[in-house]
């Protein structure tokens, strides 16, 4: 006898099953009708939003449409405003100085109205150090090595990477050189022994370059807001090897008030002795909230649309229930798992043609406003879309659990709703943004379109766009549930059975 047959037979029969429930499933016109609607429901909200996006900003030259974000070597929106004091290397070289002093100023909301709250102090992410780069113009590929106001000896380039020395907040000496295309960071507590922090290749740099000594300061965080901030540091035991012509003093990135002639929040350097004394307001990193209108915006009306889904996978299950089904068979917990295929494949496909419309739809709609968009990547894109798409299937299949254990329509939508949408509903307006970290809702984070990086603070709220959970951990949360209610189903369903 071939021990195959049995496992053929089973699989054989599952077929079965899986026929049957799609035929039982596509006979209701109302779920059919029901997952269109929530189709309509989620892709009309994403496109009103989309259609009624309107940024202006105000400029040198006026009041008008907001540029388009700044990208990077890479295509990552960035932010490149910064004090630079430089000078022109041409072929190979470096810079050596020691960052003996950095102090700053952040503003702070205001604790009497008109009365501007300024204290001392510097952010986390402050930096002063050592860049070379490919020219003055913004967005450029460089690379730096610098001390920074929490996190110690860094070495970055072209906006995205970082790379971690030593963790000193006191006087540093810093080294920066050049070879072809390879520049190289050291640190040194004493001026002597050196270590090396990072070494990065800039392809295409060409033969001469800007290298010297920059300051800047990304915005004081304060709760849900940035707030102005600058650093001051001071500069010495500077010494050049390659280049040694006239400093030149560049505040690269200011952004000039509406007369168009007064710079807004400036840098500066001031010259003593040997010691240059350099402030600076802005980054050199990545931008996140600040990058444009993003993607997952498109999908506002997403969690209106799941209510819909919720309760076509509840009725798949209580219709057949009511109509004696279930209790005919004689594999009921494989009859269920057959249901949860069904159910899991219809949720995920109307899913995906909700976000594969409306994410790309909406993002061109908005473009066409002339409105900047945060660059995003295919990648992205695609994880968004498919995201949301999986999303829609876990919790489809999450409500058919829940009702096969409670086995009452009502009760069943209603506490999926509960664990699904609500809580995302309260986290959306700013309550409870916890309960994205332990209940179903959490796999909303697979739509978040800005990017993270460790070496850019950010507040982490969806005002923002930011998650409490990184995307694919926050959809293996609803997973979980959704695994954990099926099985419970089907164990409960197996007990009845033997009964």
């Amino acid at each position: 006898m071939n021990s195959s047959t049995p496992h053929r037979s089973g699989q054989d029969r599952f077929r079965q099953l899986l026929r049957a429930e799609w035929a039982r499933f596509r006979a209701g016109r109302g779920r059919m009708l029901a997952l269109a609607a929530s189709v309509l429901v989620t892709v009309s909200l994403g496109l009103l939003i989309a259609g009624g996006v309107r940024t202006t900003c105000v400029t040198g030259k006026g009041e008008g449409p907001c540029p388009a974000p700044l990208v990077g070597p890479d295509g990552t929106a960035v932010q490149d405003k910064y004090y630079f004091v430089h000078q022109p290397l041409k072929g190979n070289g470096g810079i050596t100085a020691r960052v003996s002093d950095m102090t700053g100023q952040m503003r702070l909301p205001d604790a009497v109205p008109g009365v501007r709250n300024v204290t001392e102090g510097v952010v986390p992410w402050a930096k002063a150090g050592l860049l070379v780069r490919q020219s003055l113009k913004q967005g450029t590929p460089y690379a730096a090595v610098m001390l920074t106001g929490a996190h110690g000896v860094r070495m970055q380039d072209n906006f995205t990477h970082d790379v971690a020395g030593g963790p000193h907040n006191g006087p540093q000496w810093l080294r920066l050189t050049r070879s072809g295309d390879t520049i190289t960071g050291y640190e040194s507590d004493d001026g002597k022994t050196w270590t090396e922090v990072n070494t990065v290749r800039l392809t295409g740099l060409p033969e001469t370059v800007e290298i010297g000594l920059f300051t800047a300061s990304p915005g004081a965080l304060w709760e849900s807001a940035e707030a102005f901030a600058q650093a001051t540091a001071t500069f010495d035991r500077i010494t050049l090897r390659g280049a040694n012509g006239p400093w030149r003093h560049d505040d690269v990135g200011v952004v000039m008030e509406s007369d168009g002639k007064t710079p807004h929040h400036p840098g500066g350097v001031v010259a003593s002795g040997d010691k240059l004394v350099v402030t600076g307001g802005g980054d050199i990193g990545p931008a996140t909230v600040d990058g444009g209108v993003r993607a997952d915006l498109m999908l506002i009306g997403g969690a209106l649309g799941l209510v819909l889904v919720l309760a076509v996978a509840v009725t798949s299950f209580t219709a057949d229930h009511r109509r004696g089904l279930t209790g005919a068979e004689r594999h009921p917990a494989r009859m269920l798992a057959a249901k949860a295929v069904v159910v899991g494949a219809v949720a995920f496909v109307a899913g995906l043609v909700t976000s594969g419309v409306v994410v790309p739809v909406g993002l061109a709609m908005v473009r066409a406003h002339q409105n900047p968009v945060q660059p995003i990547t295919l990648a992205t894109e695609l994880r968004v879309i498919v995201g949301y798409a999986a999303l829609t299937a876990a919790a489809a299949v999450l409500a058919l659990g829940l009702a096969a254990l409670v086995r009452r329509g009502f009760v069943a939508v209603g506490l999926a709703v509960a664990l699904v949408v609500v809580p995302y509903l309260l986290a959306t307006s700013g309550l409870a943004p916890w309960l994205l970290l332990i209940t179903p809702a959490a796999g909303f984070a697979i739509t978040q379109s800005v990017p993270t990086f460790a070496h850019v603070d950010v507040e982490s709220s969806l005002i923002g766009g930011y998650y409490p959970l990184p995307p694919w951990a926050g959809l293996a949360v609803t997973c979980g549930y959704a695994a954990v209610a099926l099985g419970a189903a089907m164990a409960a369903h197996r007990g009845r059975a033997r009964g």
